[in-house]
């Protein structure tokens, strides 16, 4: 069995930044808060949880905190939250990804400037709930082409669109195409990261060549989420996999070729427990 391995896959920079903060706070003193997981990722949440940082839960949780250190996640969070955390006497830790809060400062000085944002992304996931957070007028969020296609904006007026960091690079052309197409006078800023970018390239590029792939990554991982999209377009025997308990391969003799990719919440000692099991075993 040959097995080809993505270059680009595992923690991105901002998730290792992340949660190497907490680690590094882990132990140092007592109260020690996420606010949200740290990651997308239950192992290492569950890791951290035996080291003593608990994970908080929204607003209301937050409020119920008298002393401590909060840790705002790669994610990031709305302006409010930083607000909230100072008013209350916490100690705050910012590790949200440094390309996130590019995208808060953009939306924020654009808003400012008087331009509707809209948001490319899920509207549940945390990190475009961030984002909206920094909006001074009211945003709008649009996930797939059809949702574009149905937005009805007045046409004169101001808009800039930005996109959820770990978003469908094809996807969010496509719905700028669209409002081009549509008439609307759109400030684009292309906010998709390199990282994410490269590994769906990549992850593209080896579904197309294999006869199985494999995609490894925490169940709530946006970014994991859309890579097993874009692999399962390329080849239907793709796997979407957390950790080693979830393979349960069962491959015709006609498969020769494996491909492993895995999402930026991913640990390295998950990848190599998969590779490792697949080059063995078939």
């Amino acid at each position: 069995m040959k097995v080809i391995l993505a270059k680009n896959m595992g923690f991105c920079f901002g998730v290792k930044r992340a949660v190497e903060t907490v680690y590094e706070q882990a132990g140092k003193a007592e109260d020690i808060y996420t606010y949200g997981a740290i990651v997308n990722n239950e192992e290492v949440v569950e890791d951290l949880r035996r080291k003593g940082v608990g994970v908080i839960e929204g607003r209301k949780e937050l409020e119920s905190i008298r002393k401590g250190t909060v840790i705002i996640r790669a994610h990031g969070v709305a302006k409010d939250v930083y607000e909230q955390i100072a008013a209350q006497g916490l100690q705050l830790i910012d590790a949200t990804c440094p390309f996130v809060k590019r995208i808060h400062r953009i939306v924020e000085e654009e808003s400012r400037a008087g331009r509707q944002i809209i948001v490319v992304g899920s509207p549940l996931h945390p990190e475009v709930q961030g984002i909206i957070g920094w909006c001074r007028t009211p945003a709008v969020t649009v996930e797939t082409p059809e949702e574009a296609e149905r937005v009805s904006l007045p046409k004169d007026g101001a808009f800039c669109m930005v996109s959820q960091t770990t978003f469908n690079y094809k996807k969010f052309e496509d719905i700028v195409e669209i409002f081009q197409k549509n008439g609307y006078n759109v400030n684009i800023a292309r906010t998709i990261c390199n990282a994410t970018e490269e590994r769906q390239k990549e992850a593209r590029e080896i579904a197309a060549c294999v006869d199985a792939m494999i995609v490894i990554g925490g169940r709530n991982s946006s970014n994991t989420g859309k890579l097993y999209e874009i692999c399962r377009k390329e080849c239907t025997r793709t796997y979407f996999i957390q950790t080693l308990d979830d393979l349960h391969l069962e491959l015709p003799e006609s498969v020769r070729v494996v491909g492993i990719t895995a999402g930026a919440s991913t640990p390295n000692n998950i990848i190599e427990e998969v590779q490792n099991y697949v080059r063995i075993n078939f």
